[in-house]
């Protein structure tokens, strides 16, 4: 990843900030986008810059153009270049069918389908031959947990557009790849009161390899999928979930 200019949406906490750490520790320059939490952005940029990496926090909500270009131009302005885009922002909340709502749908969907579309296109014109693009799916798609319509549904999205824009910019040497994670230990999920509960317990027992997943299972393969090792790889969506399905 020596050279390299990493862009992760939504790197504050959770998935996004382990991502980004470990594209720094992999040699990556790194910006680490942010919506709302400028105070988490810094801590990782902190513990970036104190293990010797170079990385910027910009903030930008990757619903809004006028955010998104303001965030690819930080991204140039700063290094120069972009050779790796993670979309990992996303939202979720679970909801019965009958409960479902407009404001559920549209904050699920703009968030999770419109923001990497839109980040995706801005990003486009500044990527050359050999870029990645990785975007974060969901278990989901294959476990179709009850109540999960919507986020499920956005995530189903998700692997269509990674699957069509694989071979919309496969011709200039752009991969795009989707990895999938399972229920992965965050913050979040200890706030949400997942972590004891007996949906964590639940997740283990359907889970072959008998636990729940940790930032750094999800963050390895990002960093492949991100490196040149992974240069005859496109178009593919890798599971993380320990064998989950």
């Amino acid at each position: 990843m020596n050279d390299k200019v990493a862009l992760v949406t939504g790197a504050s906490k959770g998935i996004g900030a382990g991502i980004a750490r470990r594209l720094a520790n992999d040699g990556a320059q790194v910006v680490v986008n942010y919506a709302t939490d400028k105070s988490a952005a810094e801590k990782v940029v902190a513990e970036i810059e104190a293990a010797g990496g170079r990385v910027v926090a910009v903030q930008a909500d990757v619903r809004k153009r006028s955010d998104v270009e303001a965030l690819v131009q930080a991204t140039i302005d700063s290094f120069g270049r972009l050779d790796v885009l993670v979309n990992n922002s996303g939202v979720y909340q679970f909801a019965k069918i009958e409960a479902s709502t407009e404001e559920l749908y549209r904050q699920q969907f703009d968030i999770n389908v419109l923001g990497p579309i839109l980040v995706t296109g801005v990003a486009s014109p500044f990527l050359r031959e050999g870029a990645s693009i990785i975007n974060i799916s969901s278990f989901v798609t294959r476990v179709l947990p009850v109540e999960s319509a919507i986020y499920s549904g956005t995530k189903g999205a998700i692997d269509a557009i990674t699957g069509v824009l694989s071979r919309e910019l496969g011709p200039r040497g752009i991969r795009v790849n989707a990895v999938s994670p399972g229920l992965i230990e965050t913050d979040g999920t200890h706030a949400a009161g997942v972590m004891g509960s007996e949906f964590q317990k639940w997740n283990e027992e359907q889970t072959p390899l008998g636990r729940i997943g940790q930032v750094k299972d999800v963050a390895s393969i990002v960093s492949f999928l991100a490196s040149d090792d992974a240069g005859w790889v496109t178009g593919e969506r890798i599971m993380a979930s320990g064998g989950m399905r």
